[in-house]
């Protein structure tokens, strides 16, 4: 199982932490006993810097993820309080190797409180106001539990996907049924609109065939009524 790279950064970070925390101390015993800090400040700013740096990175890091969703909104909570936890160690370790401070010089042990539990299990030294389900785990639990949330979120998206190409799959089943029935209607129409012709035609027909049977009446008529008076012209009286 691959290591969440925030959760890399930031488990870095805390040693990086604990390593300046070491070397504030040493300096600070140098300078106790009169020898030479110098190398030992060069190498503190160096590593204060980079602490710097590294936060920065874990805060636009988070920022990233947060605002892709690729985590939920309360493990981006958490590791919120985790980054400005260490931003506060950040000004402590800054004001200690400075001399700023007005309280006693935290000591190693304070600096790296809970880096080991008892029988050196490690444990993170920096879950202040974290939710209950996460308090008191180590890195891997919470790399652990964070594997488990991302898989569950995969598991609903999957999920999530499936319902969607159903979906798609009966809009295109729909889509091809309409354009059938669009095209039944479409020959339905062409045949109406034909038949429609063919009834005018044969309306037309039956007016003609009307009208020329009249004429003809009126011809037979008109051809009796003259064989009839010729008839009583000529017949003897």
């Amino acid at each position: 199982m691959s290591q969440d790279p925030w959760l890399q950064n930031y488990e870095a970070t805390c040693r990086l932490v604990q390593e300046i925390a070491e070397n504030i101390h040493e300096r600070n015993r140098q300078q106790r006993t009169r020898g030479n800090p110098a190398k030992m400040n060069m190498t503190l700013r160096a590593s204060l810097q980079k602490l710097k740096q590294n936060i920065n990175q874990l805060r636009e890091s988070l920022l990233r993820v947060s605002s892709s969703r690729r985590i939920m909104q309360s493990e981006a909570d958490r590791r919120q309080n985790l980054v400005d936890d260490l931003v506060t160690r950040d000004k402590q370790l800054n004001a200690t190797f400075k001399g700023d401070v007005t309280q006693p010089e935290p000591s190693r042990s304070t600096l790296m409180a809970g880096a080991g539990g008892e029988g050196g299990a490690a444990a993170n030294p920096w879950l202040v106001n974290e939710p209950e389900e996460t308090r008191g785990l180590g890195f891997s639990a919470i790399k652990q539990q964070q594997q488990r949330i991302v898989e569950v979120q995969d598991a609903g998206l999957d999920a999530l996907a499936a319902v969607i190409s159903r979906q798609k799959l009966m809009g295109q089943d729909i889509g091809n049924e309409l354009d059938e029935q669009n095209e039944i209607i479409d020959d339905l129409t062409h045949l109406v609109d034909k038949t429609d012709d063919r009834i005018r035609n044969e309306t037309r027909r039956v007016k003609l065939v009307e009208t020329k049977s009249a004429s003809c009446g009126m011809l037979v008529v008109i051809v009796l009524l003259l064989i009839a008076i010729v008839v009583v012209a000529v017949w003897p009286t």
